[in-house]
């Protein structure tokens, strides 16, 4: 253990002679002492980095953050100190994480635009005071799913809005093709090889091969290159999919045409970009019990 004691002589020589104020001194007098500054220090490795490159802190800061450290540290069980320093950290969180967050995922990369900082906190204090809220909790949750969806799904169709319009047209030259069939959801599909066995309904679970391809002929998806059927619940797939499968007779081969708002719609999903129509060979091998 003398080991131990040297080297935390030899630490604290060099800490001495560069300390701040705000900086606490060490007092290394038995093992406990070597033990308590050796694990204190130990427990920094990563921080400054961490300080620097996630928090945004300058280097020229950070006897700020250790002035802070140290009260927090010495309000022991003063709850009410407690309180404060919880508002501070939460607050550097809705800061620096959460509200960035938010705009990435409402307005992508458009720096134009920013969610109101004002009405968040107005709203964020009304949740967790319970003071003058405007609505419920549950009306909260639904709300803020919903516009979400809406304003980002705004925001993708000025980046993929020619999706969209491609998408549109080539659905509509589909419809207007001889042999080509119309479902009830906007679905249209071609029979290739009609099937006379039974017509899964939305729950069961079915074994099909298909391959899946967008409106310029790129394939994003096929059993068939992996040589292997793939089975799944009719009803846990895309709509498109759900529509044509419970109107499709087992021992079916169909094309399907699926317009974007029945397939993934302002969602990216691999090759495929928001607001995609999609068109699917799908081969109904069986319904499983």
């Amino acid at each position: 253990m003398k080991k131990t004691i040297l080297f935390a002589a030899t630490v604290l020589a060099a800490l001495v002679s560069s300390c701040t104020p705000s900086t606490p001194k060490a007092d290394i007098k038995t093992e406990v002492d070597s033990l308590s500054y050796s694990i204190g220090m130990a427990q920094t490795q990563g921080l400054k980095e961490y300080l620097v490159g996630r928090v945004g802190i300058d280097t020229t800061q950070i006897d700020e953050f250790v002035k802070g450290l140290n009260e927090a540290v010495n309000a022991g069980d003063d709850k009410k100190k407690a309180a404060y320093f919880a508002g501070i950290q939460i607050g550097q969180q809705i800061s620096q994480q959460m509200i960035k967050g938010l705009n990435y995922e409402v307005f992508g990369n458009d720096s134009t635009q920013t969610v109101s900082l004002k009405n968040f906190m107005a709203g964020f204090v009304s949740g967790v005071t319970g003071e003058d809220a405007k609505m419920s909790m549950v009306e909260a949750q639904d709300m803020a799913q919903r516009l979400m969806q809406e304003l980002k799904a705004k925001t993708l169709e000025k980046t993929y809005g020619e999706n969209k319009v491609a998408g549109e047209a080539y659905i509509d030259s589909i419809a207007k093709t001889e042999g080509i069939q119309k479902l009830d959801n906007g679905v249209y599909y071609q029979i290739l090889v009609a099937g006379k066995g039974e017509v899964p309904a939305d729950s069961s679970r079915v074994k099909v091969h298909y391959e899946g391809t967008l409106i310029d002929g790129t394939v994003f998806d096929s059993s068939y290159e992996r040589k292997e059927p793939t089975t799944f619940r009719c009803n846990q797939v895309i709509p498109g999919w759900t529509e044509a499968l419970t109107h499709m007779p087992v021992g079916s081969t169909w094309m399907v045409y699926i317009p974007q708002e029945q397939a993934y719609g302002a969602r990216e999903a691999g090759k495929i970009k928001p607001f995609s129509a999609l068109t699917f060979k799908i081969e109904l091998l069986g319904i499983e019990k």
